[in-house]
């Protein structure tokens, strides 16, 4: 990895330095624009056919049956599946006091304001199927999908021809019923359009590659009526570390990010430059025992170690920089809590690595990446409901709030809203 010292880059060097590899090209919008216009048009035959085109689907049906989700889910490993009980077990304690209370309040006498939280009925959940299929993913997402209590789950991942048992097991635990397989931006364009054979959902959820991130930003600003859970891109991680760190537990922290993809990111900011390199000696040693050691390397080069005057001034880029992961590998983590602004998922001291996150610990995996963590939250039971306000007004309580809004509406010249209240106060009985 490149080593910097903050102090000698200018302006320029900087934002350079810190920004993401890029996403999107023009070849590709135009390719996902196709893809979504003819699922739009053409409905479930366009969506087989681009199935049987990138995802090798060899029949005629996307269909992944719920027996054939139970009979694939016995073939799982033991071990794996008590891993999977384990961190289904984490994930349910840490979700469910997310779950939001209905609540009343008398703003005026006579006037009943009420907010209540309901399910979000149709979802559509998006499993990467390529390089690497997240098991976990479906986990994050199913589980508090349930918990909200979202009436239809729709799980879309590419395995037709090879249904990861790990997967099939976390789709028969969470309880899924309807499931396709389909990926790309095809699948995203299924959800979003719906086609003769599958229904739309109203919001979509899940990572995936920039053909997919590309269609579902352009599904939420389509006519289609469905959102996203986020617009995100590529995996990335900041860790923070000073010299009382271990070397061998940043450099591996490092690279189980970079392995994600080779247009991930990820990036050690620290105060000592003997640290710096050690890391990245270890960062060498061990990327050659990696299995997708050709990923890592190619990540690494859009990745970098910075050093930083202190502490504070590393919590100051990496509020700027807002990233999806931050780890605070260092002596008096506690003390810096409270400094972090802009992080999706936050990971403290030497023994916290960003992949107990990932998996088990029972937090969401599913966070904002490319800055989005200055705005916007992961996902959680809240990111599967909405609130609907209700009010009730008695005779008196419209009378006590008439004058306030009758002056308000005026003020505005919306006439007939003045005139809304004015014909109850003049006509009540």
């Amino acid at each position: 990895m490149k080593i910097y010292n903050y102090k000698n880059l200018n302006k320029e060097e900087v934002k350079k330095l810190f920004t993401r590899p890029a996403q999107n090209n023009f070849k590709v919008e135009k390719q996902v624009r196709k893809i979504l216009s003819e699922i739009k048009n053409n409905g479930h035959t366009a969506v087989l056919n681009y199935a049987k085109k990138f995802d090798g689907l060899k029949s005629n049906s996307i269909v992944i049956s719920k027996k054939e989700i139970f009979e694939q889910s016995k073939r799982i490993d033991k071990k794996l599946k008590k891993a999977i009980d384990d961190a289904y077990f984490n994930i349910v304690a840490f979700h469910k006091p997310q779950l939001r209370s209905n609540y009343k309040v008398e703003t005026l006498e006579g006037v009943l304001c009420e907010r209540k939280y309901l399910p979000i009925e149709n979802v559509g959940l998006y499993i990467p199927g390529g390089s690497a299929v997240l098991f976990s993913t479906l986990l994050m997402l199913g589980i508090p999908a349930k918990l909200a209590g979202c009436k239809r789950i729709v799980v879309c991942s590419p395995i037709k021809n090879n249904f990861n048992p790990a997967l099939a097991y976390a789709a028969k635990k969470i309880g899924i019923d309807e499931f396709y397989s389909v990926g790309g931006a095809h699948a995203i364009g299924m959800l979003a359009y719906g086609t003769e054979e599958v229904k739309k959902v109203d919001k979509i959820f899940g990572p995936g590659n920039q053909y997919v991130t590309l269609a579902k930003t352009l599904v939420s600003i389509d006519s289609s009526g469905c959102l996203i859970d986020m617009p995100a891109g590529p995996s990335e991680v900041m860790v923070i570390a000073d010299k009382f760190a271990n070397p061998i537990y940043v450099a591996a922290d490092l690279l189980s990010q970079a392995e994600h993809g080779t247009d991930s990111q990820v990036i050690l900011l620290t105060n000592d430059i003997e640290f710096a390199k050690s890391v990245d000696m270890e960062v060498e040693l061990q990327l050659k025992k990696l299995e997708r050691k050709n990923i890592a390397e190619q990540c690494l080069q859009n990745s970098s170690i910075v050093i930083v005057e202190d502490i504070e001034q590393a919590l100051t880029l990496s509020n700027e920089y807002a990233p999806e992961h931050l780890i605070l590998n260092i002596k008096s983590y506690k003390k810096y809590v409270p400094k972090v602004k802009n992080a999706g998922s936050v990971f403290l001291g030497s023994y916290s690595p960003e992949s107990v996150g990932d998996y088990a610990s029972g937090t969401n995996h599913s966070l904002p990446t490319y800055g989005y963590a200055k705005a916007i939250s992961g996902v959680g039971v809240d990111s599967f409901m909405k609130s609907i306000s209700f009010q009730t007004l008695t005779k008196k309580g419209i009378k006590n709030i008439s004058s306030t809004v009758i002056e308000m509406a005026e003020a505005e010249g919306l006439q007939a809203h003045a005139n809304a209240v004015k014909v109850r106060i003049k006509n009540g009985n």
